[in-house]
């Protein structure tokens, strides 16, 4: 199989913030399902705190969230060794569209989905961003 220019899930972190444990459960099967490693923060200290340690090659980022809102950690994130991974928002909340175009223009926001999520969708984005494929399905 010709796979230039992809590489492997596995060789991917996925750091998933979000508060809610059912959706960051729900997340976390797909991604993981998607052959990709996980680590999960369930607020916003916690999820700089990670992102500063783990260095993860993407964050899912819900944007509401408790101790530090996902504005604050799209700033953050957008200093010292953080700045160059891809962030994509995750958001239950209705955004108007001036809002999700301001998002969007932070230099560290690579795509923007909405609640509830569709795996489908969500696996097609983080696979893009990071360059990788699905695992083959055995069957």
């Amino acid at each position: 199989m010709e796979t230039s220019g992809y590489t492997n899930p596995a060789d991917k972190l996925v750091l998933i913030v979000d508060d809610d444990d059912a959706v960051r459960d729900l997340i976390e099967f797909v991604i993981k399902k998607e052959g990709f490693k996980v680590d999960k923060a369930a607020d916003g200290e916690e999820a700089l705190q990670k992102a500063r340690l783990i260095s993860p090659d993407i964050i899912l980022l819900d944007l509401m969230l408790p101790k530090f809102g996902g504005f604050e950690i799209l700033r953050e994130l957008q200093n010292d060794e953080t700045v160059n991974i891809p962030i994509v928002i995750i958001t239950g909340r209705y955004t108007d569209r001036s809002t999700s175009d301001m998002i969007k223009q932070e230099p560290n926001v690579k795509d923007f989905i909405e609640k509830p999520v569709k795996p489908q969708a969500l696996a097609a984005v983080v696979h893009k961003i990071l360059k990788t494929q699905p695992p083959i399905k055995k069957g």
